[in-house]
């Protein structure tokens, strides 16, 4: 059994953007710069906000923080949207979820304009990748292909198993995993709350990349031997014998599935430091107009 690294990956990836951002610079061009709109104090958000600063220092970028109080409105959150996309200075921005009930996720997503979406939610970019054509592809899903290319794991022709089918991971998963490229080629099939016996899938399944947000879900008799497992689950469960009060737990039980696994992702430091590193290299294509001209 192999550890999916990615605590490593994603450091692999920052040091390959520095580079590159470095060169960037030394050649007299724009250092990029990301922005992130926080509504809220959602402890989860508030960390990951605060490690996307830190990293974007790490690899010679600019960032920008705006954190508002969760009163903030709908209407002053749009107009703070409008006045990034017209800030020539800031080549792509996140709107960073969950927000607050009173505002609508739908509706903010779409008023970002597509250039600087880095995030890669706008409708146009999933139309984009759908499509095949230049896009920003989500960050998750985009970090779990760098793993399965990194690690050299085969996906042609596998049977790939998604559970989940959020606009986040799942959806776009299964998307990516069926297109004819490398990571890719597999004959995919998604899997969600209303699929029935979905235990006969997953012992099927020569991947299994599981984002359901339900600790523990995926156990040894839902697998075979030699399945490559992805857990993208990240669960806060409450734990007195931690500082933080909590520990991080995936959807899948690594104790009982890890040793049937020819590769499978720990959590916390699988996925996770992927997203961030997958962020800042869809903020370096949009500095360097490599998605949209």
């Amino acid at each position: 059994m192999t550890l999916l690294d990615g605590k490593k990956t994603s450091e692999a990836i920052q040091n390959e953007i520095a580079a590159e951002v470095a060169e960037l610079k030394a050649n007299g061009g724009k250092t990029p710069h990301l922005a992130a709109i926080l509504v809220g104090n959602d402890g989860g958000s508030v960390t990951y906000v605060n490690n996307k600063v830190l990293a974007c220092e790490r690899v010679g970028f600019e960032s920008s923080l705006f954190h508002y109080e969760d009163t903030l409105s709908e209407e002053e959150l749009l107009l703070k949207i409008k006045e990034l996309n017209l800030d020539e200075e800031i080549d792509g921005f996140i709107v960073q979820l969950p927000l607050p009930k009173h505002i609508d996720a739908e509706k903010v997503l779409e008023a970002i304009d597509p250039v600087k979406d880095v995030d890669g939610f706008h409708p146009i970019n999933v139309g984009r990748m759908v499509a095949g054509l230049p896009a920003y592809l989500p960050a998750t899903p985009a970090g779990i292909l760098q793993l399965l290319e990194r690690y050299e794991i085969e996906t042609s022709g596998k049977h790939c198993v998604v559970i989940g089918r959020s606009n986040i991971v799942g959806s776009p998963m299964s998307i990516l995993m069926a297109k004819s490229a490398y990571p890719g080629n597999c004959t995919v099939t998604l899997c969600h709350s209303r699929t029935k016996d979905l235990p006969s899938f997953t012992r099927q399944a020569d991947i299994i990349i599981a984002a359901i947000g339900k600790p523990e879900f995926v156990t040894a008799d839902m697998v075979k031997e030699g399945v490559v497992v992805i857990d993208v689950g990240t669960t806060r469960v409450p734990d007195a014998s931690r500082k933080s009060g909590f520990r991080l737990k995936g959807d899948v039980n690594f104790d009982e599935v890890a040793p049937k696994c020819s590769f499978i992702t720990p959590v916390p430091g699988g996925v996770g430091p992927l997203t961030i590193a997958m962020l800042l290299k869809n903020t370096l294509k949009a500095a360097k107009k490599e998605v949209y001209a």
